[in-house]
């Protein structure tokens, strides 16, 4: 599996899903001409994707960042539409590194669509449960709203299904949480109106989780948005002031989607200076 270190913490990407989106709608009204230079995509205009929750090993607990497609949510028809190749494999990746799934202690969402979220539950003897039963869910005050109430737009992203089993779990914040000395969240909107980011920082090492702000390396560009965006001015603003922030301290900018890379640091302008690849996927030159 791959993994960084951010000081003491240890960092370390599981297996939560594989899918190929409509390269259109994840780059919004960037022309293909430009996106594509960047990204690969096959005959049917789909570029490959993660859904790859991230572990944090802190030294207050295991967290994650989000919680992979999960299993078994999705009818045969949506997993075409979605172009899902694989659904998650997180216990078994916990596994691999002496855990399971109830030594996870936080999990930090950035939002709760049903890409991100449908990890947090699962069916068991016919019933959903929790998948972290012994995990505090942190997400924007917001976000746990729309997903309890969605409108006409977002209700097919938002299920029942992912918050019903876990209410009792959930902690909410406004503008942005101290979980621990290490971990920090706050509230951006953006792609979601209750979008919120990662900030982890150890000794002089920092991560920086933009989640869906910035999907893969290829939305460096502030105005490459996607279409799923609700709110897309907003990412623009949010995305000006926190990949600015990331620059200048040197920070690792980590994906939950990126097919190719984990994480990347750029230099001020825009210049890639470090990454880390996904095993196994090494980008088409």
């Amino acid at each position: 599996m791959d993994t960084i270190q951010i000081g003491e913490i240890s960092v370390t990407w599981l297996t939560g899903g594989r899918s190929n989106l409509d390269g259109g709608a994840m780059f919004g009204v960037v022309p293909k001409p430009l996106w594509s230079r960047k990204y690969e995509y096959n005959e049917q205009n789909q570029i490959p994707l993660r859904t790859d929750p991230i572990l944090l090993q802190t030294k207050d607990g295991n967290m994650l960042i989000d919680s992979g497609i999960g299993n078994d949510k999705m009818s045969d028809k949506m997993k075409r539409n979605q172009g899902v190749t694989a659904e998650s494999a997180v216990s078994e990746s916990l596994s691999k590194l002496g855990l399971t799934p109830q030594d996870i202690h936080i999990v930090l969402m950035t939002h709760l669509h049903f890409d991100h979220a449908s990890g947090l539950t699962k069916k068991e003897n016919g019933q959903l449960t929790s998948v972290f039963p012994n995990a505090r869910i942190y997400v924007s005050e917001v976000e746990w709203n729309e997903m309890r109430g969605p409108n006409i737009r977002s209700r097919n992203t938002y299920w029942r299904e992912n918050w019903e089993p876990i209410v009792n779990q959930v902690q909410t914040f406004q503008k942005d949480i101290r979980i621990t000395e290490q971990v920090r969240m706050v509230h951006t909107g953006g792609h979601s109106d209750g979008h919120a980011i990662v900030l982890v920082q150890d000794k002089e090492e920092i991560l920086l989780h933009l989640g869906d702000l910035l999907p893969t390396h290829a939305h460096q560009n502030v105005l490459w948005v996607m279409a799923y965006d609700d709110y897309p001015m907003t990412s623009i603003s949010q995305k000006q002031q926190w990949i600015s922030y990331g620059v200048e301290q040197k920070a690792w900018f980590t994906f939950y989607h990126d097919y190719y890379y984990r994480a990347v640091k750029w230099d001020r302008e825009g210049v890639l200076t470090e990454k880390v690849e996904a095993e196994g996927n090494k980008k088409p030159l």
